[in-house]
């Protein structure tokens, strides 16, 4: 049977989700501002989760909201109260972790779909069961499981309980995300959503009886980075990935910008939708994925387990830089009488050629031709992020649609 395909796209604020559901997602996961494991993402309050909410509907598209901490007897009272708050807003599914957050989900909002979070290490088909007879209706597995491994667990769980797959972005050191690195160097838990990222450190090896003396375990011109993973992309693997049973296919990264958000998502969807489409069509766009794919904020890339364990040079990558080909400007608001409507994030200038960027997967040069602020008063350029601004181009954008400057290739620090 060929299963229906979502493309799960995160999204750290109100902008963004609306971003990501005009670039292409089925659904997209958020978090609230408490009990997600990204406590150091925008997240959304209680008014913007509605309102994202009613937006991602309104364009037939799920929102599943993150409360995947492992929960301190401290923090269920504050859970039961959070999840009576969601009961109202109606998002489409909770992606829980812990088993007495989900028997307090199951409690308070039993009309709400429960999804198993990675974090609850989901490496086999008992595991599967075993939540399904919870009354789950996905779980998302580990991101150390093989194709195959999936493939036999889709072969042994119940037709209708989904499967959820990391497909691109960061990988965690630790074994499905479970890291204790970060509380033990700066007291803040990972697995409470504090994580500072102490993986992307540079460290050395001291020996005992020689204080002082550093000694490196991979070291190149720009240190030891002995944790770091390549990135995960599976862009030219979207066949593998259907044909192991995967339901939902999920990218990493809600606390990535609009425009590597509607970046993944345009590609990933192209992708997805060219295949089905025509397979021979997929392999003759890869071309085109792959240039997409690189033109955001990326590290190097790794298909990470899915075809065994990944070894040295398959997962560790050799510097901390990220290369960045494109600077986000804004995303298009209202635009009215010729002029674009929108909330500029980095500077740009009359006289500048930058470009427009849209859903249906073509980029539009343009040259910015004026700049007037709020009160109508002409500006020759937009120094100041978040700055109202209407904006007249060479070539008029759409509502959604998203400006951005390419910049030369460079190479800039994590």
């Amino acid at each position: 049977m060929s299963r229906p395909i979502e493309l799960l796209i995160p999204a750290s604020s109100l902008e963004v989700l609306k971003t990501a559901v005009i670039f292409g997602a089925d659904a997209v996961y958020i978090g609230g501002e408490a009990f997600g494991l990204r406590a150091k993402a925008k997240n959304f309050s209680k008014e913007e989760m509605k309102e994202g909410i009613e937006f991602a509907h309104a364009h037939d598209v799920k929102v599943y909201v993150t409360a995947n901490i492992l929960a301190h007897n401290d923090d269920l009272e504050g859970v039961r109260e959070y999840f009576e708050e969601l009961r109202e807003i109606k998002p489409d599914a909770l992606i829980i972790a812990d088993p007495g957050v989900f028997e307090i989900a199951k409690e308070v909002c039993p009309e709400i779909e429960r999804h198993i979070s990675t974090q609850a290490n989901n490496t086999n088909y008992a595991t599967y069961n075993f939540w399904y007879r919870q009354g789950a209706s996905r779980v998302v597995s580990a991101r150390e499981l093989s194709l195959k491994e999936i493939k036999e667990i889709r072969e042994r769980i119940p037709e209708d309980l989904e499967i959820e797959t990391f497909v691109h972005g960061a990988m965690c050191i630790s074994y499905s995300g479970r890291c204790l690195l970060s509380n033990y160097f700066t007291g803040r838990d990972a697995n409470q959503g504090a994580c500072t990222h102490p993986c992307r450190w540079k460290y050395a090896v001291v020996e005992e009886k020689r204080p002082g003396e550093y000694l490196p375990v991979y070291e190149n011109e720009r240190g030891t980075y002995i944790f770091n993973s390549k990135d995960l992309c599976m862009i030219e693997h979207i066949p593998e990935l259907i044909d192991a049973g995967i339901d939902s296919f999920k990218i990493e990264g809600r606390m990535k910008t609009a425009l590597y958000v509607a970046t993944v998502a345009r590609t990933y969807r192209k992708a997805i939708d060219d295949y089905q489409k025509d397979p021979e069509l997929y392999k003759k766009n890869m071309p085109w994925y792959l240039d997409q794919i690189s033109n955001c904020t990326y590290r190097q890339f790794t298909t990470g387990f899915f075809f065994g364990k990944p070894d040295h040079e398959t997962q560790i990558y050799d510097n901390n830089t990220y290369i960045r080909e494109y600077t986000y400007l804004g995303i298009v608001g209202a635009v009215e009488n010729g002029l674009a409507r929108i909330e500029q994030r980095n500077k740009f200038s009359v006289g500048e050629t930058i470009e427009i960027m849209k859903p249906d997967g073509s980029n539009v040069e343009a040259k910015v031709l004026r700049i007037l602020n709020e009160d109508g008063e002409e500006q020759e350029s937009a120094p100041h992020s978040k700055q109202v601004l209407h904006v007249e181009l060479s070539e008029t954008p759409a509502q959604y649609d998203l400006l951005r400057r390419q910049e030369e290739d460079k190479e800039v620090n994590s």
